[in-house]
């Protein structure tokens, strides 16, 4: 414990002095990744302090991340580097190419020294659970993306509400937290209206929704569309038994299916655009390129990641809506 220093006359708050030393000896190289730090008690009793100023310094460097507790050990050192000054739990549904482009953009608009730990639940909720309660107290601020998935409120009511913010889909339980959401019921029924008289010349317009992954906004302002337009219409829940026809439309939301309704329309011989359309969600680079482009409705995930850094640098309390666009090209 030679290398912690707590004296009684220095200005230097003593919990400040304990995390002092902490770095000098991380910079000295005295303390290495791996490290026992003493306990609690020891350094309690050996510089006549109270419980609560020890736990107040080891606290502040485990959420910087640079200690990481043990529960029945004690303290470790996780981390060599003591500039880092905040660490973000960040928690996606999922990894794709537009929420890669979100991330992105969100890591390069942060002050520097932030460190970001990223997770993924995959649309399920005992992952989800898992993950948050295991961050606890860790952490500086956490993004959450709950997709849709239910009650998550019971898990983020464990969290300090002022660091919390949600990302993409919101829920009406989660309305006290700040973050940034797309409107997906407002967004489909203005995107789809935008495109109205393209759509009309098709006569069905098909949804493929499944449930567990995508928002319940989507099916509603796709309903609402299409009863308002007295459109033919459907929804599925996937395209394994499905064979496109002429005259249909497909509202495709994930990438994967994407590719699926494509081989189907180029094995029933249909020719895109004039045979039949489609409508894909959230815009790529590729989408630029396959079959001469693909129409998309689409939000600004790099505007999405980068006021997300903003609202976080500047400790910023908002919620803001980023809305989507329609992206007209050939296959439509």
């Amino acid at each position: 414990m030679s290398f912690i220093s707590v004296k009684e006359k220095l200005s230097t708050p003593k919990y400040k002095q304990i995390i002092l030393s902490i770095e000098q000896a991380l910079l000295g190289g005295t303390l290495k990744k791996g490290d026992q730090l003493p306990s609690v008690n020891n350094i309690r009793d050996k510089f006549s302090l109270s419980r609560d100023t020890v736990l107040k310094a080891l606290n502040e460097l485990k959420t910087r991340g640079i200690i990481q507790s043990i529960a029945g050990k004690g303290y470790y050192i996780i981390n060599e580097n003591i500039n880092t000054t905040q660490k973000v739990f960040l928690l996606f549904d999922e990894l794709n190419s537009f929420k890669e482009d979100l991330y992105n953009a969100f890591l390069s608009n942060l002050d520097t020294n932030t460190q970001v730990d990223i997770y993924f639940h995959h649309f399920n909720y005992d992952v989800f659970s898992k993950l948050i309660y295991e961050s606890i107290g860790n952490y500086n601020y956490y993004v959450i993306m709950p997709a849709n998935l239910k009650q998550t409120n019971k898990i983020l009511e464990k969290l300090p509400a002022d660091k919390v913010y949600i990302l993409d889909q919101t829920h009406d339980e989660l309305t006290q937290y700040s973050g940034i959401y797309q409107p997906f019921e407002k967004d489909i029924f203005n995107n789809l209206t935008k495109g109205l008289d393209l759509i009309k010349t098709y006569q069905k317009l098909i949804l493929l929704f499944q449930e567990q992954k995508q928002p319940q906004g989507m099916l509603l302002g796709f309903k609402s569309f299409c009863e308002q337009n007295n459109l033919d219409h459907e929804v599925v829940n996937n395209l394994q038994n499905r064979t496109p026809k002429t005259g249909e439309i497909y509202l495709i939301p994930d990438d994967r299916n994407l590719i699926v309704i494509l081989k189907k329309i180029k094995e029933a011989q249909l020719k895109l655009a004039k045979d039949i359309g489609i409508i894909s969600y959230n815009d790529t680079i590729l989408k630029e390129i396959v079959e001469g482009g693909i129409t998309t409705i689409s939000t600004d995930f790099n505007k999405m990641g980068a006021q997300l850094a903003q609202m976080i640098n500047n400790k910023m309390t908002l919620k803001i809506e980023n809305p989507s666009t329609l992206i007209l090209r050939h296959s439509l």
